[in-house]
C-alpha cells in the first residue's frame, strides 16, 4: 500500500531546510571571503594579522552576496530556468491530454493548477519550475508527449507535480544559486593566481613572510575544495528529493507502473539538448546530459541511479 504525505508538514521541512541549508552556504561564503581578504592583507604587508580588517569586509561582502542573489533568485530564478530551457507556455486545445492530466495531478496534489509549457525537442525530459505553488510551471519536451502513453506522461506530471507541492523548486533554484556564487568566486580566485595577479614572486624580498605565503596556499586549497563541498551538499539533497518526488507520483497517480515504465523510457532516450546546462541539470526528472549508475551517484550525481529508483518504486506497488 502507498503511504500518505502531509504536504503542509513536507513544506513547512523544506522551508526549515532551505533556510538551514541557505544559512549554511552563506556562512562558508562568508567564511571563503574572510580567506580572500586575509591572504589579500598578508601579501600586501608580509604579515599574517591576527584579525583581518580585509578578511571581514570580504567576508561581509560574500555574505551580502549570497543573500542578494538569493533574493534575486526567489524574484526571477523560475523564469530564468524557462527562459534558458526554451520552454513555451501552450493552451488546452494545444495538448489537450496533458492539459486534462495536469489538472488532474493539480487537483489530487491540492495545489493551483500550474502553467503548462513544451520544450520543442524529440528528447524526452520534463521539469517543473517556480518559487511557489502559485507562480509554477511544468515543461516537458515535444518528444516525451510523442512517445509516452497516458499513464506514463501521468506518472511524469505526478512526479513534477510533487515538486512543486514539496516547494522543491524554490529550495533547488535558491540554493542552487549560492553554490553558483562560491563556485564563481572560487574560479575567479584559481585565475587570478594563475596569472600571477594575485601572488607575485619575491624571491628577492628577505623580509617575505612565510605565513603571508602560507595562506595563499591554503586560500587555493579552499579555492578548489570550497565549491566542491558545496556542490557535494546541494547534490546530496537533490537525490533525496527525486526519492521523494517518485513516492508522490504514486500516491497521486495509485500506479506505480506508469512512472516506473516512463522512467525506463527516458533512461534509455535521454540526451542533451538547446537551453540544457549543467546549471539546470538537476532540474529535469532524468539528467539530460550524464547518465548515473549506482557506482557513479555517490557524490556529485544530480539524480539516484534509475534502476534504483524503479526498484523502489516497484516496492511501493507491492
Amino acid at each position: 500500500m502507498v503511504g500518505t504525505t502531509d504536504f503542509v508538514a513536507a513544506q513547512r521541512v523544506n522551508r526549515r531546510n532551505t533556510l538551514i541549508l541557505l544559512a549554511m552556504l552563506t556562512v562558508l561564503a562568508a567564511l571563503f571571503g574572510y580567506l580572500i581578504g586575509w591572504a589579500l592583507q598578508s601579501e600586501a604587508t608580509d604579515e599574517v594579522a591576527a584579525v583581518s580588517t580585509f578578511g571581514l569586509a570580504a567576508a561581509g561582502a560574500m555574505a551580502a552576496a549570497s543573500i542578494g542573489w538569493s533574493g534575486l533568485s526567489l524574484a526571477f530564478g523560475g523564469n530564468l530556468v524557462v527562459a534558458m530551457a526554451q520552454a513555451r507556455e501552450i493552451g488546452k486545445d494545444d495538448a489537450p491530454q496533458l492539459f486534462n492530466i495536469v489538472e488532474e495531478m493539480s487537483i489530487a496534489a491540492g495545489v493551483p493548477m500550474p502553467k503548462v509549457r513544451v520544450m520543442e525537442t524529440e528528447a524526452l525530459n520534463a521539469f517543473a519550475s517556480g518559487t511557489s505553488t502559485t507562480n509554477a510551471s511544468i515543461s516537458v519536451t515535444r518528444g516525451l508527449l510523442n512517445t509516452l502513453d497516458r499513464d506514463e506522461l501521468q506518472g511524469v506530471v505526478a512526479h513534477e507535480m510533487a515538486h512543486i507541492a514539496n516547494l522543491d523548486t524554490r529550495y533547488m533554484t535558491v540554493v542552487g544559486v549560492t553554490v553558483g556564487l562560491i563556485a564563481l568566486v572560487a574560479d575567479m580566485i584559481l585565475r587570478t593566481l594563475q596569472w600571477g595577479s594575485f601572488s607575485r614572486s619575491r624571491r628577492d624580498d628577505d623580509k617575505k613572510s612565510s605565513g603571508a605565503g602560507i595562506l595563499v596556499i591554503l586560500l587555493i586549497v579552499v579555492a578548489i575544495l570550497a565549491p566542491l563541498a558545496a556542490k557535494a551538499v546541494q547534490m546530496a539533497v537533490s537525490r533525496q528529493r527525486e526519492y521523494l518526488a517518485d513516492a508522490t507520483s504514486v500516491q497521486f497517480t495509485r500506479n506505480p507502473n506508469g512512472l516506473i515504465s516512463a522512467l525506463s523510457k527516458l533512461a534509455a532516450a535521454a540526451a542533451p539538448f538547446p537551453g540544457v546546462s549543467r546549471a539546470t541539470q538537476h532540474l529535469f526528472i532524468v539528467n539530460p546530459i550524464q547518465t548515473f549508475t549506482a557506482k557513479s551517484s555517490a557524490l556529485l550525481a544530480t539524480h539516484p541511479d534509475i534502476a534504483d529508483r524503479i526498484a523502489r518504486l516497484r516496492n511501493l506497488g507491492g
